[in-house]
């Protein structure tokens, strides 16, 4: 790192003088505390990206831009943009496998949406397919925006993610019936049979974490075009990961995610 000074009577073109400039004396080259961030280039002062970033935290099932909009009074073009890069900030990529010796993952899929160019029908066959990993232990999820439900889609992912000391609890679907062999344990319950617990065998923890949302996609944003679902399914695995059941409360929880604006860029023809 070359030697940094801050830069003093420094104006913009409208004579006000740019607070928080800085400039390193080995590329001579100025910048602030923006720079290499999500928020940089960014117009909109950085107090009320704070804001727009502790209203998305606080909020268990999300809010919409037409509320930031509101709120922020910023135009709801920008509280649209704004939402999109949070979210991004909050996109963690772990790829530390989930579970281990003595612990348990359920897994299970959910349907919203619709896939673009596709008319809607019965079933679920026209809808975008989430499948969510939840480790009981550690009260973690992992969810992702997948192609489909057939075990060949869907296996290669909990291979990737969970450990194979873990034991897995999933539903009759047909597409998990293989997990037994690539895991400590596999044991399902039949929905179709009316049966959702049979001692420690259940899936309700991972549809606890699909009936916030559901309500926060159906409710909060109503309509989620396919190319921008994985940041949505990102925003509510992270509120998740980071709840106060966890010891994490809403100021912690921004925290968290301001941490990850760090290394990243999203302009707006990329969120587009």
């Amino acid at each position: 790192m070359g030697r940094i000074a801050a830069l003093k009577g420094v104006k913009d073109k409208k004579g006000r003088e740019r607070l928080g400039l800085k400039k390193c004396y080995d590329c001579r080259k100025q910048f602030t505390v923006r720079k290499g961030t999500l928020f940089e280039d960014s117009p909109i002062k950085l107090h009320v990206w704070l804001q727009a970033a502790f209203l998305m935290c606080s909020s268990k099932k999300g809010i919409s831009s037409n509320q930031l909009h509101r709120t922020l009074g910023v135009s709801l073009q920008t509280a649209w943009f704004m939402s999109h890069r949070l979210r991004e900030a909050m996109r963690t990529g772990s790829l530390a496998p989930m579970g281990g010796v003595g612990s348990t993952v359920e897994a299970d899929e959910t349907f919203i949406g619709r896939k673009d160019g596709t008319v809607k029908r019965r079933g679920h066959g026209h809808k975008n397919a989430v499948l969510s990993l939840v480790d009981r232990n550690s009260g973690q999820v992992r969810s992702f925006h997948v192609e489909g439900t057939s075990a060949a889609v869907i296996v290669p992912i909990i291979k990737a993610n969970v450990a194979r000391e873990t034991a897995m609890m999933t539903d009759e679907g047909g597409h998990y019936f293989t997990l037994g062999d690539h895991f400590a344990s596999h044991e399902s319950v039949s929905h179709k049979a009316d049966e959702y617990v049979r001692g420690e065998v259940h899936t309700n923890t991972v549809e606890g974490y699909y009936s916030v949302f559901k309500r926060g996609m159906k409710g909060v944003y109503q309509h989620c075009s396919e190319r921008h679902l994985h940041r949505y399914v990102a925003e509510f695995d992270f509120r998740y990961n980071n709840r106060s059941a966890l010891g994490i409360e809403d100021a912690a929880r921004m925290a968290v995610a301001l941490r990850g604006i760090r290394g990243k860029r999203l302009t707006y023809l990329d969120s587009q």
